[in-house]
């Protein structure tokens, strides 16, 4: 076992939960606008139509199929298809089940329970299949709302079909972008994978906030794999440069300070562009991919080096670029560095049943916190309990303490939200159009500035949801409000308290399992790069599978370190199985030879498939 050293599990100890910075503003997403115009452009159309045919009523119906224009942005064009084909289908089922139900029954303690069924299925699969922002949140809002409007059977079909077309033409805006920018999602990933890379460099004289950029730079380049990976047909030239790229950003990572911040950066801003991708030849022979030789080299041929540093070797004028990359007689071309991605693509995902069995704590915090948050809202009289079931079912997070930064957030974001709609109502009682615009501009403004902090977007979601409630007539702003706060609160409230006490007691478990990969990994990808016989493909797939390994360690450990009540982790076994698989990463990329071995001499000759 390559990590004897541990700490040893002490005894249970009691966290602190933070309040001022659950509200502190981060950076915006660098893609906010686009879920922000996409939703108003899904659900623009059918509201205004809907509203010219004077049944404004059935907008609910439709505006739950425009939503759905909300998810997948991340994703390559020909994923979010099959992505947003799904979220549609998942969105329509929960529909239908809440149809059916609200049909058969009018008891108010059913619907809630089936309100909190449906919300901790759709947190379980939503997670599992990594599907978001927002996940969970808006089909559960859609399934919760709709168990509380009167329905009859045969008016259930008319409804889903408007939700089916809202959701078609909701697909439609999400694909719209794809002839324009094909490739827009992968150069987004890659172009964080290289910025990412770039801050590791910057600090790779180590120390905490060293330790946290490479924590950070592994996470970029995993997830820049995991968009370009996720389509599994054949790799266009476009995708195969961009594989190129992230793999310069792993060569970083391997030897960050030895890499070039600032190349790095100029690569990423090239790539977020739709223009041409750079190209970076081969990271064998330039200085900022560690030319073998260690001169650095002049890939546009004038002699002198692209940062400044002075006159470099161009051995005889050759140019190193992309249609010339011979060395003694062996071919170093694009097929060589990617055939490890070409072997991983071939891979199936696991399948889905094996994802959820690690959720089921989650799901039953979700399911138990919903149904209680739904009773006592009924207990205290309340004429819409769903929008307590939606507080609570909005707050689980990976661990306790994400889940009271999201409380905090709630209820801080849903107070200042009703401040805001009682502002807004006025202007929005003036009529059909009026109303429509506001709930459009609530749209914008909640996806617009929620990659900021969950509360700043909750102050333009609260609004929304209230603006909803009054599509099929309008009803007093007193009511909506008062009913609006007393069931945030208790949401939030007995949402949080159920999570206390539905304890993730296999974190410890999970951290343990999770050294454990990263150990075998780690041993794996060790024993095929002293193998002078392993083919690339090999070393490729047994470097990413510990690549992946270790993002998923830093992920699991973050998770458990943030439950109440659980045995003090071995952060020190953490901290030392990263350290010895990031040298185990930087071995194979040597392997390959894409760094020079340490203490090579000018005289090195890389030579296709032996050891350097």
């Amino acid at each position: 076992m390559l990590f004897m050293s541990s700490a040893t599990p002490t005894s249970a100890r009691v966290r602190r939960l933070p309040v001022v910075g659950a509200l502190r503003l981060g950076r915006p997403s660098d893609v906010w606008f686009k879920p922000a115009l996409s939703v108003v452009a899904a659900v623009a159309p059918p509201s205004l139509l809907l509203m010219t045919l004077g049944r404004l009523d059935l907008a609910p119906y439709t505006m739950a199929g425009s939503l759905c224009a909300l998810y997948a942005h991340n994703r390559p064009y020909a994923a979010r298809a099959k992505v947003l084909a799904w979220v549609i289908l998942g969105m329509l089922g929960g529909l239908a089940v809440a149809l059916v139900s609200a049909s058969l029954t009018r008891n108010a303690v059913v619907l809630v329970t089936v309100g909190a069924l449906l919300a901790a299925v759709q947190k379980a699969v939503c997670d599992a299949t990594r599907v978001g922002p927002p996940a969970h949140v808006i089909l559960t809002f859609v399934s919760s709302a709709a168990l509380f409007v009167p329905q009859t059977l045969g008016q259930i079909p008319g409804h889903l079909a408007l939700a089916a077309a809202a959701g078609a033409w909701a697909w439609l805006v999400g694909m719209a972008p794809a002839p324009l920018r094909p490739h827009g999602p992968e150069r987004r990933a890659t172009a964080q994978a290289l910025h990412a890379a770039a801050a590791c460099a910057e600090t790779a004289r180590g120390g905490e906030e060293g330790a946290g950029a490479r924590s950070a730079a592994y996470a970029a380049v995993h997830e820049a794999w995991q968009t370009l990976l996720v389509v599994r047909n054949r790799p266009s030239t476009t995708r195969r440069a961009l594989e190129r790229l992230v793999i310069r950003a792993e060569v970083a990572l391997a030897a960050p300070a030895d890499a070039d911040p600032a190349r790095l950066r100029s690569w990423a801003r090239a790539v977020r562009g739709t223009g041409r991708i750079p190209r970076t030849g081969d990271p064998r022979r330039e200085e900022d991919g560690l030319r073998p030789d260690g001169v650095g080299s002049c890939p546009d041929g004038t002699g002198s080096r692209p940062d400044g540093a002075g006159p470099c070797r161009t051995d005889g004028g050759a140019r190193l670029d992309d249609d010339s990359l011979r060395r003694d007689g062996d071919l170093l071309c694009e097929r060589d560095e990617l055939v490890g991605v070409a072997a991983e693509r071939a891979v199936a995902p696991r399948p889905l049943w094996s994802r959820l069995g690690p959720l089921a704590p989650v799901a039953v915090r979700s399911a138990l916190g919903c149904a209680l948050a739904g009773y006592v809202s009924l207990a205290l009289g309340a004429e819409r309990p769903y929008w307590a079931l939606v507080t609570a079912a909005s707050l689980y997070q990976a661990n306790i303490t994400l889940t009271w930064s999201r409380a905090v957030q709630r209820v801080v974001g849903n107070l200042v939200g009703v401040l805001l709609f009682a502002a807004v109502a006025p202007v929005a009682q003036l009529g059909p159009l009026a109303l429509v615009l506001c709930i459009l501009a609530c749209n914008f403004g909640a996806e617009a500035l929620i990659g900021r902090n969950y509360w700043l977007g909750s102050v333009c979601v609260t609004p929304l949801a209230l603006l909803v409630t009054e599509l099929p007539g309008f009803q007093p702003t007193g009511e909506l409000v008062t009913g609006r706060v007393v069931d945030t609160l208790v949401g939030a409230l007995v949402g949080f308290l159920a999570a206390v006490a539905v304890t993730n007691r296999r974190a410890g478990r999970h951290v343990e399992r999770a050294l454990t990969t990263v150990d075998r990994a780690g041993e794996h990808a060790a024993r095929v790069a002293a193998d002078p016989s392993s083919t690339p493909a090999a070393l490729e797939a047994a470097r990413r599978g510990l690549a992946a390994a270790v993002v998923d360690l830093r992920a699991t450990a973050d998770a458990a370190a943030g439950e109440w009540w659980q045995r003090a982790q071995p952060q020190e076994r953490v901290v030392l199985a990263e350290q010895a698989a990031h040298r185990t990463l930087a071995a194979t990329v040597r392997r390959r030879g894409l760094l020079p071995d340490p203490g090579t001499t000018s005289t090195y000759t890389y030579t296709e498939g032996a050891s350097p």
